[in-house]
């Protein structure tokens, strides 16, 4: 039988398997799962996949938090020939029906009452889904896996490099979610271009915060660990004791996340009595990072954390990783600069002057966007050079600042918000006529979002108390403004365009 390809998904866990055996390859809790037990129970689950009628080439969405399951149904998915599709776990039933809708999803395994949720009755009374088959609680997984046999390992061996392994969501300007389809060749290629990087191995302990239905924790985190052999630790809700705990215990080595991460562990009152010098490895971005975060980092304890290596990135879903700031570099530089392109990438800024659009080239820039030919071509020229939408400048070294967005998206605890999703969940409220949402500058989550908003005629008055319960029934916690405010008028321009950055500054 043919050995499993190159550069997929299946085949780096098989050679994980054979390279690493009986090392841990994650812990959670009391469990340990060694890099060969995660190759059994993988393809076993790929193997119950098949039996409830998974064929290569369907559609499985994950929604679920982090944990040692999610790993084992995510991988499962590619054994079986199909293709992931993470859906963010704090979503509602709503917004996870509309992601499995239109991705055609045959399979769904879900995380029930996480959160204190029941997220199976969300999902099926949230929309008609024809195409959907079953529903498997993820915690049952175990009772759907069946024997591997040979078709199951068959399956492994002929995906492709060129096949889609995931369509990670992202939201548009336009406010609905656009599908980002990836082939195995991808995912693998920048978990390898970010380890290697990170100088990350075997002997490395990999606490995983960033959430696995994000790329952040999905292919930097769960791809990573397969390709070096670094043993990972699960999360799945941040809590900054937890986590001091966890990193003195386990010896934790390596810790990438959003800087609201890093800032929970420095203004933790009790973080002195906790050893985190183990850490030697942070790579942060998404948000502005203020120079002094990256000293105190790096700064050792009592004043800091004592982290060897702070780098900062840059990357979207439709390229993962494009630039990368190096270990060595001064911490302005990794502050103020999303660092130089990482091998197989390049970048360049659109326009005559050294401020413009940033433009992505590159081995991991997106197929495409899922069913949408023509935001694909929008976004994608025909030299291949990927439109990012954000302005930026690059310096003589090459290193990236972003120094604006063409967009309106903001960014709250690591997470990319945009503002015309919340607009029109907001439209939709008794005694609202126009409404307007900005990200604002917050101390622990970089940004959050503030809601302008314009009574209807013949309304009393609008509560920022109803406006914000609305919300947070119709949207995912980091989606909804943590502030309101009503104005008589929203400010435009003459082809009607809200002026937002009049908003900013006049309600800065």
């Amino acid at each position: 039988m043919a050995e499993p390809q190159v550069g997929t998904i299946p085949g780096a866990l098989i050679a994980a398997a054979q390279r690493f055996g009986p090392k841990p390859a994650y812990v959670e809790g009391e469990r340990v799962l060694s890099f060969a037990d995660l190759l059994a129970e993988v393809e076993s689950t790929a193997a119950g996949y098949a039996a409830l009628g998974v064929s290569p080439g369907d559609r499985i969405c994950l929604w679920a938090p982090n944990s040692i399951g999610w790993v084992i149904a995510a991988l499962a998915v590619h054994h079986a020939g199909a293709t992931l599709v993470p859906i963010n776990s704090r979503y509602t039933g709503h917004e996870a029906a509309d992601i499995v809708a239109r991705t055609h999803a045959t399979l769904a395994v879900v995380a029930d009452g996480f959160l204190g949720r029941n997220q199976i009755k969300e999902l099926t009374e949230a929309a008609d889904l024809p195409d959907l088959r079953e529903i498997v609680d993820i915690d049952a997984l175990p009772a759907i896996q069946r024997a591997p046999g040979e078709e199951t390992r068959a399956r492994a061996k002929a995906v492709s490099p060129d096949d889609v392994a995931d369509i990670l969501f992202t939201s548009g300007t336009t406010g609905r979610a656009k599908g980002v389809l990836s082939a195995h060749r991808q995912t693998v290629g920048v978990a390898h271009a970010w380890g290697g990087l990170g100088g990350v191995t075997e002997t490395d302990r990999y606490l995983v915060v960033n959430p696995f239905f994000h790329s952040f924790g999905y292919k930097v985190g769960i791809v990573t660990g397969l390709l070096t052999g670094a043993t990972l630790y699960p999360v799945p809700v941040f809590d900054v004791a937890a986590t001091m705990a966890l990193i003195e215990r386990e010896r934790i080595t390596v810790l990438p996340g959003a800087p609201t991460i890093y800032q929970s562990l420095l203004a933790a009152p009790d973080r002195g009595e906790h050893d985190l010098s183990s850490l030697r490895l942070a790579v942060t971005g998404a948000a502005v990072v203020p120079v002094v975060l990256i000293e105190r980092m790096r700064d050792p304890a009592p004043a800091g954390l004592g982290i060897d290596t702070v780098v900062t990135a840059f990357g979207q879903t439709e390229a993962v990783v494009a630039t990368m700031c190096r270990d060595g570099d001064s911490a302005e530089t990794v502050a103020t600069t999303c660092g130089r392109a990482v091998p197989g990438m390049e970048a360049r800024i659109d326009g005559d002057g050294p401020t413009g659009e940033l433009l992505l080239r590159g081995e991991y820039v997106m197929l495409g966007y899922l069913d949408d030919p023509e935001a694909t071509a929008q976004a994608i020229d025909s030299d291949g050079w990927l439109h990012t939408g954000d302005v930026g400048t690059l310096d003589e070294a090459g290193n990236l600042r972003i120094t604006d967005r063409l967009k309106d998206m903001y960014i709250c605890g690591g997470f990319n918000v945009y503002p015309a999703e919340v607009e029109q969940t907001l439209a939709r409220m008794p005694g609202i006529s126009d409404v307007a949402v900005v990200g604002v500058p917050d101390e622990r989550m970089g940004e959050v979002g503030r809601a302008f908003v314009v009574a209807s005629p013949g309304t009393t008055g609008v509560a920022e108390t109803e406006v914000i319960a609305f919300a947070r029934e119709r949207l995912a916690n980091f989606k909804v403004p943590r502030s309101v405010v009503v104005v008589d008028a929203l400010p435009r321009n003459p082809s009607g365009k809200v002026l937002k950055n009049e908003l900013r500054s006049r309600h800065g």
